[in-house]
């Protein structure tokens, strides 16, 4: 109990706010949380901020057992955003049973967070085949050479016919590989602020557009 003891008094003496974040400017956000994603987005880019693009996906059974990991965002249009997975593994068994997903980006350098609640579909297959075309050869020979999150015992034993039937086959695309896209309900900016703590903003889905709220820390 002594070494919890300690542990716990050292976080809490962790400082949460080390910099001068930006300023956010409820007032002025845009009337759709796709358009203030895409500038945040950017600002992420432009402001070096370290992989910008990754976002953890959460998924749930339909028993209510979830799962979380990061992946790699792949596209936002004007309604959703994307990303792209084997539908055999573990989360598209999730999605299939419980086509939901709650997502998050975290831009620590920043002091933002965006966190998006809504409905996943698959995309067009046209969508699902240049997506995993455009990976490198060794990423495509891993997606194809094993069961996704299945135990292995021999790594190279599995990837090296894999990498060979990608050479032989450069436009190979397997069938389970699909793009997803989150069409959020609901969508939640979040900034870390000297001054105000922390400041929230939530966009929720209704049937005449998005109303947004702000939010007690």
């Amino acid at each position: 109990m002594a070494d919890e003891a300690s542990l716990r008094e050292r976080l809490r003496q962790v400082p949460t706010v080390t910099a001068e974040f930006p300023y956010f400017d409820t007032d002025a956000a845009p009337d759709d949380p796709i358009e203030l994603l895409l500038e945040w987005l950017d600002a992420a880019i432009e402001g070096g901020v370290l992989q910008p693009l990754a976002m953890s996906v959460a998924t749930a059974t339909t028993d209510g057992h979830p799962s979380n990991r990061t992946l790699i965002l792949k596209d936002v249009d004007a309604t959703s955003v994307w990303f792209a997975s084997l539908d055999s593994g573990p989360k598209g068994a999730d999605l299939a049973e419980n086509p939901e997903a709650a997502l998050v980006f975290y831009w620590r350098e920043q002091g933002r967070q965006i966190r998006m609640v809504g409905t996943v579909d698959p995309g067009p297959r046209e969508v699902s085949e240049r997506d995993f075309l455009q990976r490198q050869p060794s990423a495509r020979a891993r997606a194809i050479a094993g069961r996704q999150s299945e135990p292995v015992e021999n790594f190279d034993a599995h990837l090296k016919p894999a990498l060979k039937k990608v050479e032989a086959n450069p436009d190979f695309v397997p069938a389970e590989w699909v793009a997803y896209r989150v069409t959020p309900w609901s969508v939640e900016f979040w900034q870390a602020e000297r001054e105000r703590d922390q400041v929230r903003l939530r966009y929720l889905k209704e049937h005449a557009g998005w109303v947004k709220d702000l939010l007690w820390p």
